[in-house]
């Protein structure tokens, strides 16, 4: 699990510098995606980071609190969401001439979820107290950013727990956030959704 989440942050890091050595916006570059963009998350307390990498892909990091229920049981409290993203309808958007600023679109993800044992608030799995859990698998979900920057996202996808001293097993990932994208945004005039 570690492994995997240090090669998750490596290549946000990579793609980060990337990034400032100069992809452009031509070809293949990343047209209608946000380059970076940072978001302070309301409903569940937390900070996210996106960068856009190629044409509609973009890997975002994210810390705040989650909730964990597969087979065994739940577990809630501060969890690092990883997430690979491809857009599949910002050409579709522009041509209805509706808003992909702030990376408003839907999307298809990879998706990596770690709960921490040390910033667990609660849990009804048996096992030791210093058990961590691990989420993988696949979500499919929907964010909007408005023009004053407030940003929901929606997500729906299932996958396999992975249990770290106590029972893995399968089961839903269900994640929503409102916030405020604290990052200036690509100005565009369509209508907004």
């Amino acid at each position: 699990m570690k492994k995997i989440t240090l090669i998750l942050l490596f290549l946000s890091v990579t793609a980060a510098q990337a990034q400032i050595k100069g992809f452009s916006e031509k070809g293949t570059g990343i047209v209608h995606l946000e380059q970076h963009q940072f978001k302070l998350d309301l409903f569940s307390p937390g900070i996210s980071y996106e960068v856009g990498l190629f044409r509609n892909q973009s890997v975002s990091v994210a810390l705040g609190l989650g909730m964990a229920a597969y087979e065994p049981g739940y577990v809630f409290g501060l969890a690092l969401n990883n997430r690979y993203r491809y857009y599949h309808n910002f050409n579709r958007r522009v041509d209805r001439n509706k808003n992909v600023s702030g990376n408003s679109g839907n999307y298809i993800a990879a998706a990596q979820a770690i709960f921490f044992s040390q910033a667990r608030l609660t849990t009804n799995i048996t096992g030791p107290d210093d058990f961590n859990l691990g989420f993988y698998g696949m979500v499919y979900g929907i964010q909007r950013t408005y023009p004053k920057g407030f940003n929901f996202n929606v997500e729906l996808g299932g996958g396999y727990y992975k249990g770290d001293g106590v029972p893995s097993g399968y089961g839903p990932l269900i994640g929503f956030t409102f916030g405020w994208v604290a990052t200036k945004r690509k100005s565009r005039k369509p209508t907004f959704d």
